[in-house]
C-alpha cells in the first residue's frame, strides 16, 4: 500500500488523501446519523448522554465544514484557495464586529478594515510577498486605523473602540491568511505537496480540541478558569496536546518534517489552537453570547463561522513562522 501511494503523483497522492478523509467522516457520520434516529425513536440514555452526542455532531459538522472548504480551495488552485479564504476571513470579521458595540465615528475604519485592509493582506499572500505580509497588519494597519478613527472627530471611547477593531483584524484577518500561505510554502523535494501542510495542521489542530472535549466531559475535574470555560482543565488540555502531538508525528510521512519534528510542530500548532480557543471563549462570555455570529447563529448555520475557525486563526501564524524559520523556507 506505501508503495503503491508513493507511485502516485503529488496530484493523485493528495487527491487520495481527500478521498480516504471523506470516506472515514461519511461512515462516521452515517453511523451517528442512525444512532440519533434509534434514540430519538426509543430514548435507552439519559439527558447527560444525549447532550454528549449533540454535542459530537456539532463537533463533526465542523470538521466537514473544514475539510471541504480546503477540498475546495485545493481543487480550484492556490488563488481560488486565496480568495475561498479571504471571503472566510470576511465574514469571520463581519460576525465579530457584530458583537462588537461601534459608533458612527467607526465607519472610516470600518470601511479601512474589509475594504482595503483585508484584501491588500491576501493579495500580499496570493503573491508570496512574505516578508510584507507578515508585518502589514501588525505594523501599517496597526498605525493606521487609530489615524482614520481619529479623524472622524470621535474621541468617546477611542482607545476600546480601536483596539476591539485592530484585535478583530489580527485574529480573523491576520491569522487566516497564513492558512493559504501555507500553500505557497517550497521545500526541496516536497513540490505540489504543500496540500498537505494545511491538512496536516488542521487535522492536529482538530484533534486536540476534539480530544480536549471528550476527555473533560468524561474526567469531570474542576475546570481551571470557570468563569471562561467550564470544560477547560489542564489534565483534559494536556491529554488533548499529547494524543494529538503524537497522531501528528505519526503522519509525519505526509509532511517534510521527520518523526521528531512532527511531534515539535504539532505541539506548536496544538498549544497555539487550544489557548486561542480559550481566549475566543473568554471574549464571548464577554459579550454574554453563546456562540459567534447575531444570536448564536451565524451565517454558516448552527453556530457561528468564527466557532468552527477560532483555534485555526491561532495556530496557524504560529505554524507557519516556526516552520519558516526552522527550515529557513
Amino acid at each position: 500500500m506505501n508503495q503503491f501511494l508513493r507511485s502516485l503523483s503529488p496530484t493523485q497522492q493528495v487527491a487520495a488523501l481527500f478521498l480516504i478523509v471523506f470516506g472515514l467522516l461519511f461512515i462516521v457520520s452515517t453511523a451517528v446519523f442512525f444512532l440519533s434516529f434509534k434514540e430519538r425513536r426509543n430514548p435507552v440514555h439519559d439527558e447527560s448522554w444525549q447532550a454528549e452526542l449533540a454535542h459530537f455532531r456539532a463537533l463533526l459538522g465542523t470538521t466537514w465544514f473544514m475539510v471541504i472548504v480546503f477540498w475546495i480551495g485545493w481543487a480550484l488552485g492556490e488563488t481560488v484557495a486565496t480568495v475561498l479564504f479571504a471571503l472566510i476571513a470576511f465574514f469571520a470579521l463581519r460576525e465579530f464586529i457584530t458583537l462588537s458595540p461601534t459608533r458612527r465615528g467607526d465607519h472610516r475604519s470600518l470601511i479601512l478594515a474589509f475594504f482595503v485592509v483585508l484584501p491588500i493582506q491576501f493579495w500580499l499572500v496570493a503573491t508570496a510577498r512574505f516578508d510584507l505580509f507578515t508585518v502589514f497588519i501588525p505594523v501599517y494597519v496597526f498605525l493606521a486605523i487609530p489615524v482614520a478613527s481619529a479623524l472622524a472627530n470621535d474621541p468617546s471611547h477611542f482607545l476600546e473602540r480601536n483596539a476591539k477593531l485592530q484585535w478583530g483584524i489580527m485574529v480573523c484577518v491576520y491569522g487566516m491568511s497564513h492558512v493559504p500561505a501555507l500553500l505557497l510554502l517550497t521545500f526541496p523535494g516536497y513540490e505540489g505537496k504543500s496540500a498537505f501542510l494545511v491538512f496536516f495542521l488542521v487535522f492536529v489542530v482538530q484533534t486536540s480540541v476534539l480530544v480536549q472535549h471528550l476527555i473533560s466531559r468524561r474526567m469531570q475535574r474542576t475546570p481551571f478558569a470557570p468563569n471562561v470555560s467550564r470544560s477547560f482543565n489542564w489534565t483534559s488540555w494536556g491529554v488533548g496536546i499529547v494524543v494529538a502531538s503524537l497522531v501528528g508525528a505519526l503522519f509525519s510521512f505526509i509532511t517534510p518534517f521527520k518523526f521528531g519534528q512532527a511531534l515539535a510542530v504539532s505541539i506548536i500548532a496544538c498549544v497555539a489552537g487550544s489557548m486561542g480557543h480559550l481566549v475566543m471563549k473568554a471574549l464571548k462570555r464577554d459579550r454574554g453570547i453563546p456562540n459567534w455570529g447575531q444570536k448564536g447563529v451565524g451565517v454558516t448555520g448552527a453556530n457561528g463561522l468564527l466557532d468552527r475557525v477560532d483555534a485555526l486563526c491561532f495556530a496557524a501564524p504560529i505554524f507557519f513562522h516556526s516552520i519558516r524559520w526552522y527550515f529557513n523556507v
